[in-house]
């Protein structure tokens, strides 16, 4: 990554229910518990919500034209999804971060038009994220 970017280290846990099999969205969560409801969640226990990354990491998410790079790391499994920042994000909420494949945006949006949603994860990270002794490495690098 060039020399001018900012990133936040988010962990997480998995979890006997997650699915990921959502087609438009991932989400991280706060939450220690999960239903089968949740198809986009990939990762629960989250050590981060949106509300608490950086001011300076949010402030450059929310330029025209940003790029958002979000490693997800499972017991030395990586995947790698490119999203985009807008200055429309609120990047307000206390408990998800969600990465969306549209460009809808509310309180839980971190980025927009990512070229990757929970069912397109590969499916051996997909069956390591159902293990809830499993710690998640989730990385945010912003342009």
């Amino acid at each position: 990554m060039k020399n001018n970017s900012l990133y936040e280290v988010i962990f997480a846990h998995g979890h006997k229910n997650i699915l990921a099999s959502h087609k438009t969205t991932i989400e991280f969560t706060k939450d220690l518990e999960l239903s089968k409801k949740g198809d986009c969640i990939v990762a629960v226990a989250s050590s981060k919500s949106l509300i608490e990354l950086n001011d300076e990491f949010k402030k450059r998410l929310k330029k025209n034209n940003s790029k958002l790079a979000i490693i997800i790391e499972i017991e030395g499994l990586t995947e790698k999804i490119i999203a985009n920042g807008t200055p429309k994000l609120l990047l307000s909420n206390t408990r998800e971060i969600v990465i969306r494949k549209s460009d809808y945006i509310d309180d839980r949006t971190l980025a927009i038009k990512a070229d990757k949603a929970a069912c397109d994860l590969s499916a051996n990270l997909r069956k390591k994220l159902k293990d809830p002794k499993k710690i998640v490495k989730i990385t945010l690098w912003i342009n």
